[in-house]
């Protein structure tokens, strides 16, 4: 019998298994390949905690794997933390089957431990969780989600206790913790009755939801008799059947945001996400009923907030009267514009804008212009949240920090990405253009005539299971052993390892280190500020491809991100 069989039989015969995952469990016995996907390795707790599809096995999301990764998270927390039990764990969750359970199985084995437990008493957005345990000086925070995964998935994301994304040292440690839990089946826990007699569960929303508030409108860019004033601007709103509609809807009202229209049938907190093939606004596909009440209304933005709502999509006005989605560097370049024309230089000098490794190199244009720094980071905001970080030491001032899928923080009172501060500040930003008698439309042009013409794009390819991770492996394996030298008719100028921490010129065979953490990506710095980027998904089974280009049209840079992408087209199939 392999290893995988012994976990399988070791599941089939426990006699308190959960009757639902007995079922499915017995469903699934003629299916050899389906069962060994499930028992054969453990879910991978990678990029801030546990995404996976639901289902039985250890390398499935289920009560059993949610209870071992607490386990594990609370004996990291108590062996590194003073006063773990009294501080306790901020917890949320979203629309997704099952995240209200896995909300409480969390709670249930922190109690078991003797950790009191936030949770909130409704679904929440991601980032109020940051904001949650920041404001209640929790030691850490869990949120139930799988962000714009397919229906299928959920997740388990940690959060340390400055709010951020737990960093990958913090990951591994955890991991150690949780793999000295041996057996997932039969981790303690307590009753939610128990919880709740001994005060170890906490019932939490309208604090919470008011405090936060209260840092939304002091975001504002605009003067205190303007925020009074009820807005002409028309703004359509869909949460995609997910967490945002409440907390957006309040915070656009409390600036005089008065004329919103929200597409009904996706206010709707549906874990099927049934109106739409993918509930992310980064797919276009996501914005055909918005766009279609945008016609409706007339409206002068459409804003769509992915489930967990941590991620912003905007559609805006072209000459044409059509309605075109922004990408998420186009709105990350606006909306970093606005921040800094919006403010006073002299206090611009510490500050210091944060974006991805990804993510349009428009940013740094701009950041530029008005003498403000730009720090890289790797991809994932956990980094840029570590970044913040470490600026409450050095007296650094974040300004803003975005990455090129659709994640955005304007203020730090969060520490993760938050599309409830984004939407506010889009809207915002397209009645302050409105007023200069222009859409963002307009307002992005403006941007390429002064920096130049950036467009971005990027491609994935979907490789499921074992064979596809020892695939995309392989990938990486060998475009590491014959490094390309020419990609799409440009010639590569550097090379830039993340896992080698080595930046190599091609030109003179010279090398220099990257001072970034080791993460398996390969980047090539091509002519004519040019690149392509290729990195492993932390979060999906998929490798994906970046690019970037900065060409003097429109019709140019959609060539040259044409002739690229053919090129590595045939690099990864």
């Amino acid at each position: 019998m392999s290893q995988w069989e012994e976990v399988y039989e070791k599941w089939r015969t426990y006699k308190n298994l959960d009757p639902a995952l007995k079922q499915e469990l017995d469903s699934m016995k003629e299916n050899e390949t389906l069962l060994e996907d499930a028992f054969y390795t453990e879910l991978t707790f990678g990029t801030g905690g546990l995404r996976g599809v639901l289902g039985p096995g250890i390398n499935r999301m289920n009560r059993y794997t949610v209870r071992k990764a607490v386990d594990g998270l609370a004996n990291y927390l108590k062996a590194n933390h003073a006063n773990v039990s009294e501080r306790g764990v901020a917890v949320s969750y979203d629309s997704r089957y099952m995240s209200q359970e896995f909300a409480l199985e969390t709670a249930k084995v922190l109690g078991a431990h003797g950790i009191r437990t936030y949770v909130f008493n409704k679904l929440h957005p991601t980032p109020l969780v940051s904001f949650a345990l920041r404001h209640l000086e929790a030691v850490a925070g869990v949120m139930i989600t799988a962000s714009h995964n397919p229906p299928e998935y959920n997740g388990f994301k940690v959060y340390n206790e400055d709010g951020g994304q737990i960093t990958p040292d913090e990951a591994s440690d955890i991991i150690g913790y949780i793999q000295e839990t041996e057996d997932e089946l039969t981790v303690p826990y307590l009753e939610k009755e128990q919880l709740e007699s001994q005060g170890f569960l906490t019932w939490i929303g309208q604090e919470i939801d008011d405090a936060y508030m209260k840092q939304l409108r002091e975001m504002s860019r605009l003067g205190d008799e303007e925020q009074s004033k009820d807005k002409n601007l028309q703004i359509v709103f869909t949460p995609l059947h997910g967490t945002a509609h409440d907390l957006v809807l309040r915070g656009l009202k409390q600036l005089g945001f008065n004329q919103v229209d929200v597409v009904e049938e996706q206010a709707v907190a549906d874990p099927e996400f049934s109106t739409v093939e993918s509930p992310n606004p980064e797919e276009h596909q996501a914005f055909s009923m918005a766009i279609k009440l945008g016609e409706q209304t007339e409206a002068d933005i459409l804003i769509g907030t992915d489930p967990d709502a941590d991620r912003l999509g905007v559609a805006v006005k072209q000459p044409t009267g059509k309605y075109t989605v922004l990408t998420g560097n186009q709105l990350g370049a606006l909306m970093l514009d606005y921040i800094l024309s919006r403010s006073d230089r002299t206090t611009l000098k510490d500050a210091r804008m944060l974006k991805t490794i990804v993510t349009s190199e428009l940013g740094r244009k701009i950041a530029d212009y008005y003498d403000v720094k730009t720090i890289d980071t790797l991809t994932g905001f956990k980094y840029i949240g570590e970044k913040i970080r470490q600026f409450d030491a050095t007296g650094e001032t974040f300004i803003f920090g975005y990455e090129e899928s659709y994640g955005y923080l304007i203020s730090d009172f969060a520490r993760d990405k938050d599309a409830v501060q984004a939407a506010v500040l889009a809207s915002e930003m397209a009645y302050y253009w409105k007023a200069q008698g222009k859409t963002l439309f307009d307002a992005l042009h403006l941007l390429f005539e002064r920096h130049g013409f950036f467009q971005e794009d990027m491609m994935s390819l979907t490789l499921k299971g074992k064979e596809g991770s020892e695939k995309i492996a392989s990938i990486m394996e060998n475009i590491r052993k014959e490094p390309l030298t020419e990609i799409g008719g440009l010639q590569v100028q550097y090379v830039e390892d993340y896992l080698a921490s080595e930046r190599k010129a091609l030109s003179h065979n010279q090398s220099e280190p990257i001072e970034l953490p080791q993460e398996n990506v390969v980047k090539y710095i091509l002519d004519n500020e040019s690149w392509v980027c290729l990195r492993p998904s932390g979060t999906e089974p998929k490798i994906k491809c970046y690019f970037g280009v900065c060409e003097e049209s429109e019709e140019a840079g959609q060539k040259r991100l044409k002739d690229l992408k053919a090129h590595m087209e045939d690099v990864i199939k």
